[in-house]
């Protein structure tokens, strides 16, 4: 079985540790802080506990490192990690910059190691039916997409919503129009916390003409985690809020002269797996020599060169 070491125990990280001990051989746990490192390593004392990172890569006989530690530091431990032979899993977005991404890319490339990010969205089964609903053509010609995310939750003092939440619609955009886009802006207010903006519209432009809208925040009444997609012929909506219906699909179009044509909507049956699970899996298929880990890695590499034009934009 695939050696998996997990990096990053405090939020997210567990969740990790527990699908990866059923799906492979857990055999490291790390983390700087004790408090989160040793209450892990209790539940699963068969892998080893370390507050040092440098274990890991020493350690030949690990396959991969799955990193879940701060984003600032995704980027450098990701490197090391590569560097060390060793296939990367790290939680999104992997860099905060387009040439760190492109650096992680290419080394990847040079090692012949797979690089996944960990956009946990792209394995959705709801996400995924709607790419099968565009790409059967059954939406017709996609015009626009556009996100919900909002809530009136943990308003962050050191991330704004673009890069807490704007990551996980974002990643779902470009995966469903499989375009880069050629225009990136966002605006955004800080209410909260001076220069962290805790609601941010933002705008994107695709050579294809398509174009696509994310409306982030955590001042909301409203919990939404939904997006929708319209095509020329129907229109499909994804929302992760609703326990059952998470895909919907309405026969409703505008014709040439404006007139609009309504039909039927219908709910296609979605898979109850869980995401994560399905992405875990997915990483050590790709480390079993399936799938194109080359495009898994441009895909991150896309997702991180639009959130940059949009911090750009936000900035500016």
């Amino acid at each position: 079985m695939t050696k998996i070491g997990v990096v990053g125990l405090n939020y997210w990280g567990p969740n990790l540790v527990r699908n990866f001990n059923d799906l492979a051989e857990l055999t490291w746990l790390c983390d700087l802080d004790e408090k989160h490192l040793n209450p892990v390593a209790r539940r699963y004392p068969n892998a080893r506990a370390t507050k040092n990172f440098d274990d890991l890569l020493a350690d030949d006989a690990l396959d991969a490192v799955v990193i879940a530690t701060p984003v600032p530091t995704h980027h450098a431990l990701a490197k090391q990690a590569l560097e060390a032979g060793k296939h990367v899993f790290v939680e999104k977005p992997p860099a905060m910059r387009a040439a760190e991404i492109d650096e992680l890319v290419a080394l990847a490339v040079e090692q012949d190691r797979v690089l996944m990010p960990g956009h946990l969205l792209l394995y959705h089964p709801g996400v995924l039916k709607v790419k099968e609903l565009i790409d059967s053509g059954e939406l017709g010609e996609v015009l626009c997409v556009y996100g919900n995310r909002v809530n009136l939750g943990i308003v962050r003092s050191n991330e704004n919503a673009l890069w807490s939440l704007g990551v996980h619609d974002l990643s779902v955009i470009l995966y469903l129009l499989d375009e880069d886009p050629e225009l990136a802006t966002a605006q955004g207010s800080a209410s909260i916390h001076p220069g962290v903006q805790d609601v941010v519209f933002c705008f994107l432009r695709f050579p294809s003409g398509k174009i696509a809208h994310m409306h982030l925040s955590w001042l909301d009444p409203h919990k939404m985690r939904k997006m929708t997609v319209v095509g020329d012929q129907k229109m499909v909506v994804f929302d992760d809020m609703e326990p059952e219906r998470k895909v919907t699909v309405y026969e409703k179009r505008a014709g040439s002269a404006g007139e609009l044509h309504s039909g039927d909507i219908y709910i296609p049956k979605i898979s109850t797996h869980e995401p994560l699970r399905l992405e875990c899996t997915y990483f050590l298929e790709l480390i079993d020599g399936q799938h194109d880990k080359s495009k898994v890695a441009r895909d991150g590499a896309r997702v991180v060169r639009a959130l940059e034009m949009l911090t750009n934009s936000l900035d500016a």
